[in-house]
C-alpha cells in the first residue's frame, strides 16, 4: 500500500519526468549543501578580502539611520571586521572540502562539526537582524509594490537596499552550512544521511502518540509567545498606549499609516499563531473542505514544514535584535518581540514532530 504522505499516487497529473527530476535532486541534497555551502564561503571570503584591502561596499559600517540595520556586527570598522570574515570564510572552505571526502574520525570530526555548526548558527541566527522577518511578512505587499511603485517619495531601494541584502546573501549562507553540517554529521555517524535514521534505532522515540503530546505542548508554547506583540499593537490602534508613552503614541498617531502598519502587523501574528494549530491538528494533514480543489487529499508533508520551518528561523534572529535593543521605559516596542525567541523555538520544535510523525519509508535505507 502506497504511503500517501511521501508518494504521488497514480493519476494525479504529475509527469513521471518531472517526479523523477525531484526525486534526483533530493537524493543528492547532502552533496549538494556541502558543495554551495564551500561556494558561498569563496564568493563571500573574496568579498570580505576586497572589504580588507580598502574596496567599497563594506556591509557594516556606519551609515545613516535610515539605510542601517540591527545586526550584531553594525556599526563596525572593515579593518577590523573584514580580515576576521575572511579567514572565517577561508576556513570554511577547507572544512567544506573535508565534509566532502567524508574526511574525519575522532577530534577531526569533532572540529570540522563545530565549524559547521557555529558557521551556520552565526550566519543564520546571530548576524542578521529582524529585516528577514519583515520582509517575509510584507513580501506580497513588495510583489505589487515592484509593479506600482512605492506610495509616496520611496522607492523599492529605500527598502531593500545593500546592508539588507547583505543580511539575505548570511542568512541564506547559514542555512546551507547548517544543511552540510547535517549530511556530514549523518554521514559520519552511520545514519541515513536522507532521513537520519540510526540503522537498528528504536521506534520509541519516533511513536505518534508521544510526538503529537510534544507538538501540541511546543504549539501553545508557540501561540502564548505571540500574544504580547498581538495585544499592544491592537492596543495601540485603539488608542491605548499600553507599554509606551503618550508621546509616543502621539507620533505614531501623527505618522501616516503608522498605526495600521502595527495593526496589521499583530493580525499577521494572530493568524500565523492559529496556522500553527496545523501541525497538531487533522487540518494539518488532509486539505479541509474549504480548500475545495484539494479538499480530502493528504497533505504532503513539506507544504507545512517548509513555510513553518522558514519562520521558525527568521524569528529567533528578530527576537535577539530585540533583546539589544530593550528599554524598560517603553517595554512594549521591544519587549513583546523578544519572546519571538521563544516563538521560533516553539515553532521549529512543532514544526519538527510533524516532520517526524509525518515522514513515510524513506528511499534510500527503506526504514519507517
Amino acid at each position: 500500500m502506497p504511503n500517501t504522505a511521501t508518494e504521488t499516487p497514480a493519476g494525479d497529473g504529475v509527469p513521471q519526468a518531472a517526479s523523477r527530476r525531484r526525486r534526483w535532486w533530493w537524493s543528492r541534497w547532502p552533496d549538494l549543501a556541502v558543495r554551495l555551502a564551500v561556494v558561498w564561503s569563496v564568493f563571500y571570503g573574496a568579498a570580505a578580502l576586497y572589504w580588507t584591502l580598502g574596496g567599497d561596499g563594506y556591509p557594516f559600517e556606519r551609515v545613516h539611520e535610515d539605510r542601517s540595520s540591527g545586526s550584531i556586527l553594525e556599526p563596525s570598522r572593515a579593518e577590523a571586521v573584514a580580515p576576521v570574515l575572511a579567514v572565517f570564510c577561508a576556513l570554511g572552505v577547507v572544512a567544506g572540502l573535508l565534509m566532502l571526502k567524508r574526511i574525519g574520525t575522532g577530534r577531526g570530526r569533532t572540529v570540522l562539526l563545530g565549524y559547521g555548526w557555529a558557521a551556520g548558527i552565526s550566519l543564520a541566527l546571530l548576524i542578521p537582524d529582524y529585516s528577514l522577518l519583515g520582509l517575509l511578512a510584507f513580501s506580497p505587499v513588495l510583489i505589487v509594490f515592484a509593479f506600482t511603485g512605492v506610495p509616496g517619495p520611496q522607492d523599492l531601494g529605500d527598502i531593500l537596499y545593500w546592508h539588507r541584502g547583505n543580511l539575505m546573501i548570511v542568512f541564506v549562507g547559514g542555512l546551507l552550512w547548517v544543511a552540510a553540517t547535517l549530511a556530514y554529521q549523518r554521514r559520519t555517524s552511520g545514519r541515513c544521511v536522507h532521513c537520519g535514521r540510526a540503522p537498528h534505532g528504536s521506534g520509541r522515540r519516533t511513536d505518534p502518540v508521544r510526538l503529537r503530546v510534544w507538538g501540541r505542548r511546543a504549539v501553545w508554547l508557540a501561540v502564548l509567545s505571540t500574544l504580547p506583540y498581538d495585544i499592544t499593537r491592537i492596543a495601540w490602534y485603539f488608542d491605548v498606549p499600553l507599554g509606551i508613552t503618550d508621546a509616543f503614541l502621539k507620533e505614531m498617531r501623527d505618522t501616516p499609516n503608522m498605526l495600521e502598519v502595527g495593526l496589521a502587523l499583530g493580525v499577521v501574528s494572530t493568524l500565523g499563531s492559529l496556522l500553527t494549530h496545523g501541525l497538531v491538528a487533522g487540518w494539518g494533514e488532509v486539505w479541509p473542505r474549504w480548500v475545495w480543489w484539494k479538499k480530502r487529499r493528504t497533505i504532503h508533508p513539506a507544504t507545512a514544514v517548509v513555510p513553518a520551518g522558514l519562520v521558525a528561523v527568521v524569528l529567533i534572529p528578530g527576537g535577539l535584535m530585540a533583546v539589544r535593543g530593550f528599554e524598560a521605559a517603553s517595554w512594549g516596542i521591544t519587549g513583546p518581540a523578544i519572546l519571538w525567541v521563544v516563538w521560533g523555538a516553539a515553532l521549529g520544535a512543532a514544526t519538527y514532530l510533524y516532520y517526524l510523525r509525518r515522514r513515510g519509508v524513506c528511499r534510500s535505507c527503506e526504514q519507517g
